[in-house]
């Protein structure tokens, strides 16, 4: 039984690494995407009012993804 467990854990312990370490790296480009967009939206809005430039317009509110259907009355049987 030791055997077959060990066997076990060595096989998923490279697919287990591997996947950690695609978290970590995809988790520190989405940091520093955030970070970045942030540094620009500043620069942006410093740049603006330097030049009388009204603020720019918040980012519009999606609606929830579900799309109301209209449903058709149905047509008489002929």
């Amino acid at each position: 039984m030791s055997e077959t467990l060990t066997a076990a854990l060595w096989a998923i312990t490279p697919t287990v690494l591997l996947g950690a370490i695609f978290w970590f790296i995809v988790r520190a480009i989405i940091r520093v995407d955030r970070t970045e967009r942030a540094a620009f939206s500043k620069v942006e809005a410093e740049e603006r009012q330097r030049r009388g430039l009204p603020p720019r317009p918040a980012a519009p509110v999606v609606a929830d993804a579900a799309v109301e259907q209209t449903s058709t009355p149905a047509s008489p049987a002929q």
